[in-house]
């Protein structure tokens, strides 16, 4: 089973940078990674006017866009997929990384930043495994700065991916 790691944050508390930082340093590593971002709202890959969205405008439930390089899919919903029928769908990494999902069951790092946590309950989820902070935190997991990119890959890495 692939590992998959949480990257869990109030709001504009830099998740995704974090995750991209992560990522290139998980890369010069040599593994594969793939990345479920969760969106709360609606959105849209297919851009206006090209084919796959003309195939979504007319009816399409499901429109796969390929080329030699990659594949993009896009299925309309119902509802919300649960996150490990998503993770189900993704094969050949050797790690996943979420970025949101804080009240699932999965193995978190919570980016903390002190000018927008005006209390501390990201550090109480359960399955927490690090925090990473622009200030030192004690707490029962360990704490790295949000610069400390290759400790958290370290860590990572001894954690997930130094079985594989």
């Amino acid at each position: 089973m692939i590992p998959v790691i949480s990257i869990v944050g109030f709001s504009n508390s830099g998740k995704t940078t974090l995750i991209v930082k992560i990522l290139k340093e998980i890369k010069l590593r040599g593994y594969r990674v793939a990345i479920i971002k969760h969106h709360h709202g609606d959105f849209d890959i297919d851009e206006k006017g090209k084919d796959s969205w003309h195939h979504s405008q007319a009816g399409a439930d499901t429109v796969i866009v390929s080329s030699p390089n990659k594949f993009a899919m896009v299925s309309n919903l119902e509802e919300e997929k649960e996150l490990d029928d998503l993770i189900k769908l993704i094969g050949d990494v050797d790690l996943i990384i979420t970025e949101g999902y804080k009240k699932l069951n999965k193995p978190k790092i919570a980016v903390f930043r002190t000018e927008l946590c005006e209390h501390d309950s990201i550090l109480e989820l359960e399955n927490l495994i690090a925090v990473a902070s622009d200030t030192y935190i004690k707490h029962k997991v360990p704490c790295f700065d949000l610069e400390d990119i290759e400790g958290l890959v370290n860590l990572i890495e001894k954690k997930f991916l130094k079985n594989k």
